[in-house]
């Protein structure tokens, strides 16, 4: 094999944990942005040996899991190890090396956790974000997150952004550079790149390697606003499937998933359980989108039916898009057309089975509108007195410029939304058999590396409600 430059650039990562394990993730790149086609990452055309190992302790004096792997240019020398055989609940440290001896050639050092068991009472505390756009700022939201180190992070979609730089890039939205030559994504190989470009960021990779992570995609992992098979915006359908398996190769190739992408399709839905406090329901609102259903048949029983035999104290909603009524000033009021406002009868059928556990117990989380809010999930939006099954949080994006909102007049129309609030960050949750907290946090600006953190606002939920607490 040709001697290789240091190869762990884009970092390291862990992800779908369950009570005796997890994937642990990497992938090769001594030159991440290489335009050459056949040389992804600047690896040559040939297997790599890959050690991993899975410690007790961070300095790897108590080794509890090891092995090798090979990573191949198929899958652009990218690494999914499942480990097995762990203690629930427990705190892991992890690492990747290429040679012989280990510490020669050792990738960084990730932290990771794995899930309770499943009969297990013990709290969970997560944070979720979403909305990541590289050329519009500094991702100083993940420094900070990654300084929590919760027991998992959960990313609602928009990891990338396909487009390319604007011609005339208005104020605030050109802040870092994309990779050259600056276009949008469209192949296999600008995906790639794409990625590559944006996991060379330290506070990413921090983030990467300070907890497990599940991630859902929204559209801009592929292309704005496309919807199940089509692009969205009339072309032709055959040449954006072609893409479309393209984009969910590279995604797959840059996260720590259980599932590899099959034909032009990549299994995204599923679930993720947290002893007997939380299940973790994720949600693909994307893949199989019709007009008029946000998820498809299949997907839609198959959360209906989880929803349904859920005993967890929570039932927690991981997807996208917001999902309670949002009514827009206008006459007569507007609804958004890329959010479940647009599949009234399809959520409907979501809140009659969260309904029949008799418990409201529901925690949605959701992102893509670049802003904090927060609101009560009626049964029925149609009747502000109607019970609340439970609360929607919505998290602002960690860098993409939030639009121009009106929110006093969006809450005034909307009683069931709580809480609004304007700026870049991300939402840690603490939940537990007796509570479930949630704090808003906050940076002011993102054209700099150097933005505090603060949090915003501090809810417990009660009965379904909303309950502000001193912060």
């Amino acid at each position: 094999m040709a001697k290789l430059g240091y190869p762990f650039t884009l970092g390291v990562a862990s992800g779908e944990p369950l009570p005796d394990g997890m994937i642990i993730w990497t992938r090769l790149a001594p030159d991440p942005l290489s335009r050459t086609p056949d040389r992804p990452g600047g690896m040559p055309d040939e297997s790599v040996l890959v050690r991993w190992q899975v410690a007790e302790d961070e300095a790897f004096t108590r080794i509890v899991a090891e092995g090798r792997t090979r990573a191949t240019q198929d899958w652009a020398h990218s690494v999914h190890v499942r480990v097995t055989g762990l203690r629930p609940g427990t705190e892991y440290f992890y690492r990747f090396g290429v040679a012989e001896p280990f510490e020669n050639t050792a990738s960084p050092v990730g932290r990771t956790k794995t899930a309770p068991a499943r009969d297990a009472e013990t709290p969970v505390r997560f944070a979720f974000t979403s909305c990541q756009r590289y050329e519009h700022g500094y991702y100083t939201a993940l420094r900070h997150l990654a300084a929590e180190r919760p027991d998992l992070i959960v990313h609602l979609g928009d990891y990338i952004y396909e487009y390319g730089r604007p011609a005339r890039p208005a104020l605030g939205r050109y802040v870092r550079k994309l990779e050259p030559p600056e276009a949008e994504a469209k192949t296999l190989q600008a995906y790639r790149n794409r990625f590559a470009r944006i996991k060379m960021d330290p506070d990413l990779r921090a983030a990467h390697a300070a907890a497990p992570w599940v991630t859902i995609w929204d559209d801009h992992e592929v292309k704005d606003n496309y919807r199940g098979k089509l692009p969205g915006d009339g072309s032709n359908q055959a040449a954006f499937l072609r893409r479309r398996t393209a984009a969910y190769r590279a995604y797959y190739e840059h996260l720590p998933l259980r599932v590899r992408p099959s034909g032009d399709g990549l299994q995204m839905y599923r679930w993720r359980p947290y002893g007997t406090v939380a299940d973790f329901h994720l949600l693909d609102s994307r893949q199989y989108r019709t007009d008029d259903s946000m998820l498809g048949a299949d997907q839609e029983r198959w959360l209906i039916d989880r929803l349904r035999d859920s005993q967890a104290r929570w039932r927690v909603l991981a997807e996208p898009l917001f999902f309670s009524r949002r009514r827009f000033p206008g006459s007569p009021p507007t609804l958004s057309s890329d959010a479940w406002d647009a599949f009234p009868a399809q959520r409907g059928r979501i809140l009659d089975a969260a309904r029949e556990a008799g418990t409201p117990n529901l925690i949605v989380i959701s992102g893509d509108v670049h802003n904090h809010w927060a609101a009560e999930v009626l049964a029925d939006f149609d009747k502000p007195d109607a019970p609340s099954l439970g609360v929607e949080l919505v998290s602002s994006s960690v860098t993409s410029m939030p639009a121009a909102v009106d929110a006093d007049a969006v809450m005034r129309l909307n009683p069931h939304i709580k809480f609004f609030d304007g700026h870049r960050g991300y939402v840690v949750c603490e939940a537990s058999r007796e509570s479930f907290t949630a704090e808003f946090r906050i940076v002011d600006f993102v054209d700099r590396k150097d933005a505090p953190v603060r949090t915003v606002a501090r809810f417990t939920v009660e009965e379904g409600r909303l309950k502000r607490a001193d912060v």
